[in-house]
């Protein structure tokens, strides 16, 4: 009978992940079949095809609901172990991820001896003279990309490249002069962790990353299913309750954010979705080379330029297109300037539309003639589910919101990183401290308690590493890891009792002591950046001091006697 039950249990798991996925392929290929665009149906089938793999993982558990035991039971199944094999990947996810709503705001209080950057100037004139420093610096370079500043974008960045190489470069937005600073990793690293890793191949990051958000979406839509009263467990909190109070503090953290989660990690899956998803382009297109044109042109702010003329010319001034690009979009609508081929008769210049004023990523440019400064052409608009493909990238990078909405969506992101630990915890608390949940259970102290341990050790790396230490970008993210790979031995050699509170406080102090680090080792400290106004630097301050109370009060908390957390137990 149990051999017989474990057949059905593992019939049911390969069906939902080679049925999902299988269905959702052929999603992916199913648009191709409406009256429209071949790549509107390439790009409309690979939105809908996560949404049937979800659908299909859950009512493949849901199924026979008259059977022995109903349908929560096989669904709260589901629920527990799609979250549990994606959790500890979407727990670093959602954390760098949150992290990375300012990942300009932390290069810049990570490069202290630059000075505080202008929200408000004029790009056009910018433009201009950084163009005039790459013309000096990197005379043989075929194309140059200006990345201009905005409301959210603090620093211009140059990027070029030829037959020389490739290079960057960060300047003033002040006076354009080139910046003189420490090099570093900044918010960056961030960024690109949440969705690739670190320390392996970035495609088999994104892939993993890829698997582990799509079982959180199937443990999102099996949770909806198993909790009969959804939101009445949001008003229900039970303290020192034992694992009650876990489970609480999970459904409270579950429900009301529910929007938010599920829209971030359903977009993150489509902005790679052609990775995950690629059988609709493979149907629709021949070829590698005319698949990535076909979807650059849809998705990607590109334009044919053809080849050089072999003819000197002057570039003509960029202002007068930027100011064009202006009268359309907005003072603040300029997201960035591509030259190519700059010092020849076939120059062209790209405008390229920013984030300010819509929220969208679909791609708008302008082409002007690089000589005379002509217009050229204008981008025609994207297809409909482009526009929804712009739309979900653009609600994931958050890049639009104000101040205040960016800190809601960092918020609810750090509510995504408590949800995913909390639900950790439930699992090994329901299991008790010995066999596998035993092991489970010391992993979960170092990924929970050990990721933001090692993030605030990758800042005090900033700090205290000489600035001009060779491969210094790579020194830090070397001190985060070696202080997570700390957290982990200690979680292996300290009962998850002794573990759990030691890297929790130690998280509290490195966090809490950054402000002071930061007044001893710059010229920047609180009072000094309260009193100039320099944003950046008290709200990294209040930020620190704010994660270091939250790290505080779970260090506290998890400190309590044995006796007491069996007692929330008994009266539970």
């Amino acid at each position: 009978m149990l051999r017989k039950a474990r057949r059905a249990w593992t019939a049911r798991v390969a069906l939902a992940v080679l049925g999902g996925y299988g269905l959702a392929a052929l999603a992916s290929v199913a648009g191709l079949a409406f009256p429209w665009r071949a790549i509107d149906g390439v790009v409309a089938g690979m939105l809908a095809s996560f949404a049937v793999a979800t659908a299909v993982a859950v009512l493949v558990f849901a199924a026979r609901a008259g059977a022995r035991g109903g349908v929560r039971p096989r669904v709260t199944w589901l629920h527990t172990w799609a979250g549990l094999l994606a959790a500890w990947v979407l727990y670093a996810v959602f954390w760098t991820g949150s992290l990375a709503f300012y990942r300009e705001e932390l290069t810049a209080w990570m490069q202290p001896e630059a000075p505080p950057q202008a929200r408000e100037v004029d790009v056009a004139a910018l433009s201009d003279r950084i163009a005039a420093h790459l013309a000096r610096a990197a005379p043989g370079a075929t194309r140059w990309s200006i990345e201009l500043p905005d409301a959210r974008r603090l620093t211009p960045t140059a990027y070029w490249s030829g037959p020389a190489g490739a290079g960057q470069q960060a300047f003033d937005s002040t006076t354009a002069a080139p910046r003189d600073a420490r090099a570093t990793a900044g918010g960056e690293f961030f960024y690109r962790f949440h969705y690739q890793l670190h320390h392996v191949p970035y495609q088999w990051g994104r892939w993993l990353v890829g698997i582990a958000s799509l079982l959180g979406l199937v443990a999102m839509v099996s949770g909806v299913v198993v909790h009969k009263k959804l939101f009445a467990d949001f008003f229900t909190f039970r303290a020192g309750k034992g694992r009650r109070s876990w489970l609480d503090a999970h459904n409270a953290l579950s429900v009301l954010p529910l929007p938010f989660h599920f829209m971030i990690v359903y977009s993150g899956l489509v902005i790679l979705g052609f990775q995950y998803m690629p059988w609709g382009a493979l149907a629709a297109f021949d070829g590698a080379g005319e698949r990535r044109v076909a979807i650059a042109a849809e998705t990607v702010a590109a334009w044919p330029v053809g080849a050089p003329s072999g003819q000197a010319a002057p570039l003509a001034a960029l202002a007068p297109s930027i100011r064009q690009a202006q009268a359309r979009w907005g003072a603040q609508g300029i997201d960035r300037v591509v030259v190519h081929h700059p010092g020849d008769a076939a120059a062209r210049v790209l405008v390229v539309r920013g984030p300010a004023g819509r929220v969208t990523h679909s791609r708008e440019f302008l082409v002007f003639h690089g000589g005379s400064g002509a217009l050229l052409h204008a981008s025609a608009p994207v297809g409909a589910p482009a526009a929804v493909l712009g739309g979900l990238y653009a609600l994931h990078l958050g890049r639009f919101a104000d101040p205040v909405l960016q800190g809601i969506y960092f918020l609810l992101g750090l509510a995504g990183t408590a949800m995913v630990g909390t639900g950790l915890v439930l699992w090994t608390a329901a299991r008790g401290p010995g066999g596998a949940a035993g092991g489970v259970g010391r992993l979960n102290v170092a990924v929970v308690a050990g990721l933001p341990l090692a993030s605030a050790a990758y800042l005090w790396a900033n700090r205290l590493l000489p600035a001009q230490l060779p491969l210094r970008p790579e020194a830090e993210i070397q001190a985060f890891f070696a202080a997570w790979a700390l957290a982990l031995a200690v979680a292996g050699l300290l009962r998850p009792a002794r573990a759990w509170p030691l890297l929790w406080g130690v998280g509290a102090l490195l966090f809490g002591a950054l402000p002071l680090l930061n007044a001893l080792t710059t010229p920047r400290p609180f009072w000094r950046s309260l009193s100039s106004g320099d944003a950046v630097f008290v709200g990294m301050d209040l930020v620190c001091a704010a994660l270091a109370l939250g790290l505080g009060a779970m260090a506290w908390r998890a400190r309590r006697p044995r006796e007491r957390r069996l007692e929330g137990e008994r009266g539970a």
